[in-house]
């Protein structure tokens, strides 16, 4: 194994953590045959297969399992490594690993160059999932810190609120109750209702509201791509329950309403959270303090059109 490289224990690294060569190059940003060959590469130095196929899925060997134990301490010893070197630069020149659940694409971005503008040479690794996926990599400590709706019940979390996220129903500009006033939300039960997946934190906010209303809707599709719930409530099949921050050009050009539903918008907060034990480097607290202290005003303006004021839930 000495001659096995830093490259190719990451990209085997990924792979056997998504079990999948075609996920794992995308979030490494390459091609999928060149993660297949850094991984027979990798095999050929430890003279073991490290994978096996079974049908269309892989699986770890013994020995893709030892090395899988080996490759995230070598992979956590040089971050840490990284993290001494930035801790040593401050935050200018430093580099923030972060990640966001997918209703922060739509200010997410707009937050971080504002950042940026304010500290000179900060780099950034951006990572947007689902909530999930996220709470994993907390756990397995590849992010710093993250942005979530709703922090991971675990003592060994920090998570601190820095803005407000309101949820609406959304429907196409000619859908019947479009024009209508104070709707009540049993009026909805018989609804083609379009939601994001199972497990992610619009899913998550939906179903602790209806459990605290019992209600339910009548879920007719599951989708896990916010823009394409969009596009099909703008084509008719359904209305949906979104973030307000998702929604602001398509209600600013016409193309969706929000329905005045009684008991909407449904408030929840932003959280920044990190492991409790985490040291985190510089530029990562200096992001944090700016979360907590301009986070909501910016947020405010960078999607625009404010919702009605309700109180707010933790």
């Amino acid at each position: 194994m000495k001659d096995a490289t830093f490259r190719q224990i990451k990209v085997f690294e990924a792979v056997a953590r998504h079990l999948n060569y075609s996920r794992a190059a995308e979030e490494l940003r390459m091609s999928q045959p060149g993660a297949s060959i850094h991984v027979k590469q990798l095999e050929a130095h430890a003279g073991l297969p490290l994978f096996e196929q079974l049908g269309k899925r892989i699986y770890l060997t013994p020995a893709g399992r030892d090395l899988l134990h080996y490759s995230r301490a070598i992979i956590q010893q040089l971050k840490e490594a990284d993290e001494a070197l930035a801790a040593l630069k401050g935050v200018s020149g430093g580099r923030l690993s972060i990640a966001v659940i997918s209703a922060g694409d739509y200010f997410f971005p707009g937050l971080l160059a504002e950042f940026c503008r304010r500290h000179e040479d900060v780099t950034v690794q951006l990572t947007v999932n689902n909530r999930e996926e996220i709470v994993h990599q907390l756990g397995e400590n590849t992010t710093d810190p993250a942005v979530l709706l709703r922090p991971p019940a675990n003592p060994d979390v920090i998570a601190e609120a820095f803005a407000p996220q309101p949820h609406v129903i959304i429907a196409a500009p000619g859908h019947g109750l479009a024009r209508k006033r104070r709707i009540p939300l049993q009026a909805l039960a018989n609804e083609a209702f379009i939601v994001r997946e199972q497990g992610s934190d619009t899913r998550l906010a939906m179903e602790e509201f209806l459990a605290e209303c019992r209600v339910k809707f009548n879920v007719t599709m599951e989708i896990g791509s916010t823009e394409t719930i969009k596009q099909a409530v703008i084509a008719g099949m359904g209305i949906s329950f979104l973030s307000a921050h998702t929604i602001g050009t398509e209600l600013e050009l016409g193309r969706l309403s929000v329905l005045d539903v009684e008991g909407f918008p449904v408030m929840r907060k932003w959280h920044i959270v990190h492991r409790k034990n985490k040291r985190l480097p510089p530029v990562a607290v200096a992001f944090k303090e700016f979360l907590l202290q301009e986070g909501a005003a910016l947020i405010e303006r960078l999607v625009g059109r404010a919702m009605p004021k309700r109180k707010l839930r933790s």
